[in-house]
């Protein structure tokens, strides 16, 4: 399965279990609570080290 693409910016799994349920919910203030969301937890995350990516980069 793969990975969403706010995962790249959301990386602890606090953080993506509620990303998770804001996606869920409908409506204009649910879609702006998500995106006040999404910026707040992407600054937040910023320097954190992404925990989907080992640290070797062997293919």
């Amino acid at each position: 399965m793969a990975e969403p693409v706010l995962h790249r910016w959301i990386k602890t799994p606090c953080g993506r279990a509620k990303l998770a349920e804001l996606t869920g919910r409908r409506g204009a203030l649910a879609a702006l609570r998500l995106g006040w969301f999404v910026l707040i937890a992407a600054l937040r995350d910023w320097p954190l080290p992404n925990p989907d990516h080992s640290g070797s980069s062997t293919p």
